[in-house]
């Protein structure tokens, strides 16, 4: 390790402060573009030891668990807290128009919609029980150390109140040191906890979960390694007007906020088509509310998922009719011809994008293409694909869903 002074040149993709000497780029987290920084260096990292020179759009991180001064460590969930809202909304929509123009893409892009304390429903916890006590948080970053949170400013006032809840259901759970995941989603009937890689309840194990649960509240379901432990209360979502009790587990929108932006987006675009397809349907984000402009079928790969769908669209009164297809679209995407039905074709991968998709996808006569995507590198080489099929990109719009991180979502347009 040596200590050095450098000065941040521009913030990476990631969030971190880089400088650069002979040797390459240094890594720092928590600078700022044009500090001059002391550092503590290993190999291409650097840890700030002071700033020299801060930068004017620095401001005071919101949360006392963010940066290397944080209580019991820096909490490893936020890397942007230090940035100032304009700077910060910037740099995400950059990430956007510099994804894009790697691949030659250089439409229209609109400005981000920018997220807000509070505003999360759906937060991943990590916990551990210790010799004193229970330790619920989050991993510092690269690391296995659980920081104990006191507060989250990201979170849901709900999921902040119901700590002490959540606390005292891991200390229920947990029998042994090994650290376990609780993922909370906050539901309109309570807080939806799924908690994964525990060991197997013994059945007073359980049954002492269970009589905890049922004595607190706000808490609508508990699953541990995918089986319900209890349920006092079915967990609701509304997807647009339609209620659906989302599978254990599985995925939902990080915040509704976000959710209904780009909702908006997609129903827009789907003006007043008759037949759409909407893959990677997950439990209906889309789906469902496409379902009262027309005909939809919805893939996705996920059982559960579908089956959550499904039975949310039978109970709405009012929606058009809604097919299900239980398919990996990695594995086995639609082909080209079986397009020819749509009008409007909506896609909202995981992280790995929808290559192999949108490949017989950019060969269909389908009119409109609304992709929904968590990564614009990915998103970018799929825009590129349908590009060179012949679609034009209509819109472009960045969607700030993981407030002060370096993610962005991003609701893409285009038509034949």
């Amino acid at each position: 390790m040596s200590t050095e002074t450098v000065t941040i040149e521009k913030l990476g993709a990631q969030g971190d402060g880089i400088a650069s000497d002979a040797g390459g780029p240094v890594y720092v987290p928590f600078s700022l573009p044009g500090e001059t920084v002391a550092i503590a260096r290993v190999k291409s990292h650097g840890t700030i030891m002071s700033i020299a020179a801060p930068s004017p759009d620095r401001q005071e991180p919101p949360c006392r668990h963010f940066g290397p001064d944080g209580v019991n460590g820096t909490c490893g969930g936020c890397t942007l807290q230090h940035l100032a809202d304009r700077p910060y909304r910037a740099f995400k929509r950059q990430l956007v128009v510099d994804a894009l123009k790697s691949k030659g893409l250089t439409p229209d892009i609109g400005e981000i919609v920018p997220a807000h304390p509070g505003e999360r429903r759906r937060v991943v916890f990590a916990a551990r029980r210790t010799e004193k006590d229970m330790l619920i948080g989050f991993n510092q970053a690269e690391s296995h150390h659980i920081v104990a949170i006191e507060e989250c400013p990201i979170s849901s006032s709900g999921i902040v109140a119901r700590l002490p809840a959540i606390k005292a259901i891991a200390a229920s759970l947990a029998t042994r040191a090994e650290a376990f995941r609780i993922a909370v989603l906050e539901t309109l009937s309570g807080l939806d906890l799924a908690v994964d890689e525990i060991k197997k309840l013994s059945d007073p194990q359980r049954r002492k979960a269970i009589e905890t649960v049922l004595a607190l509240r706000g808490i609508a379901r508990v699953t541990v390694n995918g089986e319900i432990l209890v349920e006092p209360s079915k967990p609701l979502l509304d997807f647009g007007g339609v209620s659906v009790s989302p599978p254990a587990g599985g995925f939902a929108q990080a915040t509704k906020p976000a959710e209904e932006a780009m909702a908006e987006l997609v129903l827009a675009h789907a003006g007043r088509a008759k037949r759409i397809a909407d893959l990677f349907a997950g439990a209906g984000t889309f789906s469902l509310r496409l379902a009262r402009i027309g005909r939809v079928h919805a893939v996705e790969a996920e059982a559960n998922a579908l089956a959550a769908l499904d039975q949310a669209a039978r109970k709405t009164q009012g929606l058009k009719p809604v097919t299900i297809e239980k398919r990996d679209l990695f594995r086995r995407p639609l082909m080209t011809q079986e397009f020819k039905p749509y009008d409007v074709v909506v896609f909202d991968p995981p992280r790995a994008g929808a290559e192999f998709q949108c490949k017989e996808l950019a060969r269909s006569a389908v009119k409109k293409i609304a992709a929904v995507s968590c990564n614009p590198l990915t998103l970018a080489r799929d825009l590129a694909i349908l590009v060179e099929g012949g679609y034009r990109i209509t819109g472009v719009t960045p969607i700030d869903q993981f407030l002060w991180t370096s993610h962005v979502e991003v609701v893409a347009t285009l038509e034949k």
